[in-house]
This record gives C-alpha cells, structure tokens and sequence, in this order.
C-alpha cells in the first residue's frame, strides 16, 4: 500500500513539474510591450497684445503590443487608445471644452511561416472613438461618436515580416465594413453609408505596412500605412490612412511625442472653410510633452 502511495504521490509530482515546464516555455513564446503617457499644456495670457485665450489641454493615451511566436506560428496583437481635450478658462463667448485626440485601433493577425519571412495571414482590424464629436465652432452638431462610425477590417493575404518592427502584409481578398449606428448621422448619409443605413459593406485590396525604428538614443520612430482599394466601386480612389509617431524620451519618466495622421476616403465627404462639399484629405498633428512609463518583457 505505501508503494501505491509513493508510486501516485511522484506521478503526480512529476505531472506537476511538466506542467510548470510547458507553462514557462508558454510564456516564453511571448513578447509584451506598452507605454502609457499622459501629456499636458497651459497657456495664460494677462495684457496680452497679440491676443489669446487661457486654457489648458491634457491627452492621455496606451499603446501595448503583444506578439507570440512558436515554431511556424506567429501572432501579432496591437493596440493604440487615446483621449484628449482643451478647456478654454477665460469667460469670452464659443467653445468653453472641445476634444483634441480620441481614437480606439485594435489589430489582430495570425500567420503561418512557409518560406524564410513570408507568413499566410488572416488580418483583423477595428476602429472607432469614444466620446462625441461636434462641427466646432458649433458645438450643438454632432459630426460623430462611438461606433459613428465604426471600422472593421478583415482580410487574408502574404505577410513579409523580417522582424516585429518591419511588416509588409498585402490581400486581394479583402472586406472593410463601416458602421454608422447614430441615427442623426445614418440619416444623412454619413461617412459613406446609403441614407437611413447604419452599414456598409466594400470588397477589394488592401495592403498595410509597418516600420519602426531607433533613431537616435532616446528618439524612436512608429510609422503605418494602410491603403484600401474597392472593386465594385472606383477602384482607383484608394483609402489611405497613414500616421507616423516620433517619441522622444528625457528619462524613464519624462517624454515627448510628435504624431501626425492622414487620412483619405473617397466616400466620406467633408464641408470646407469655403463652403466645398465633398472628398478631402484629412490631417492631424498632435505635440506634446508630459509623463510616460514602459513596460517590456525580455
């Protein structure tokens, strides 16, 4: 009986050792990174002859990727949210609040190695932004809000990735479906959807590139591209949206980041200063400097 014993007592031990084993080489397979910052200005003006008005802004944002690799299976996860805005503390008439920066990227690819850095790779993407958005001025107008619209992206395709930080993945099977679940803005048509819809569905091409890179000590570069073409309509009209990010770190608390992003889509038509309506590209240029912390694992 006290073999019985001793016998399931070291079965058991070793079961309990293989699994903490296979766990360990689990986490392994894993690479984690993100960065969390939170940047911030203030501007007061007291007799000032060139004008200006008091007001502060602060923007906070996550960026976190993780990727696994193991054997021929590589899956890489990111994801980029931020929130900003400025407040205007002086008592003239307008906008006393008004958002800056908001955005919410989640992207999901899963690939098979087959041939030295060429993965096959299902692609998933998604976008939107968290709180209202309005036609300032005019802060009665909403221009969008959550899931007004929404993007989801899922194609598959050929990745070419020499490394986390340089990636070429391009798909002729390709869907991109934007939502519009705001009643106001379905109605009119918004961001390309047929009036009173809150969907729509495009088939066609995509390619997304990405490249990072250390620049100098302390100054790291991120920069995306990604470009969509629709088969059943104006195919030559290519989406772009493009942005490039410059992080430069003081120390381990203090940083500062330079982000620009452009953005073209065919179907969403925008009013000019001029009273133009129609197709426009769409630019964006976020500075700041503030606190930050990153986490990495070996």
């Amino acid at each position: 009986m006290y073999k019985t014993k001793l016998f399931t007592l070291l079965s058991v031990i070793i079961l309990l050792h293989n699994s903490m084993h296979a766990q360990q080489d689990s986490v392994k397979n894993w690479k984690l990174k993100s960065l969390y910052s939170v940047n911030g200005t203030q501007n007061s003006f007291i007799n000032w002859n060139a004008g200006g008005r008091n007001n502060i802004s602060l923007i906070g944002s996550i960026g976190a990727s993780a990727y696994y690799n193991k054997k021929k299976i590589k899956w890489t996860n990111d994801l980029s949210v931020a929130l900003g805005g400025i407040k205007y503390l002086d008592k003239t008439t307008g906008v006393s609040l008004q958002k800056t920066d908001d955005r919410l990227d989640l992207s999901s690819s899963v690939g098979y190695n087959f041939n030295d850095h060429l993965f096959v790779t299902f692609l998933g993407g998604f976008k939107t932004q968290m709180a209202d958005g309005f036609n300032y001025p005019n802060d009665s107008v909403k221009v969008s809000t959550f899931m007004a619209p929404g993007y989801l992206n899922m194609a598959l395709g050929v990745d070419f990735a020499k490394s986390d930080n340089f990636s070429i993945f391009a798909s002729l099977v390709a869907a991109k479906s934007t939502f519009v679940l705001n009643d106001s803005l379905s109605s009119i048509g918004a961001f390309g959807v047929e009036k009173g819809s809150r969907y729509r569905q495009e088939y066609g091409a995509y390619l997304k590139m990405k490249f990072n890179r250390v620049l100098a000590k302390n100054i790291e570069m991120k920069t995306k591209l990604e470009l969509f073409s629709n088969y059943l309509n104006n195919p030559q009209n290519i989406d772009v949206n493009a942005e490039v990010l410059l992080l430069f770190r003081v120390n381990s608390l203090f940083s500062a980041s330079a982000q620009w992003n452009l953005i073209y889509d065919d179907d969403i038509n925008i009013r000019d200063v001029k009273g133009g309506y129609g197709p426009r590209t769409q630019f964006k240029s976020v500075l700041g400097i503030g606190i930050s912390y990153k986490l990495e694992s070996k």
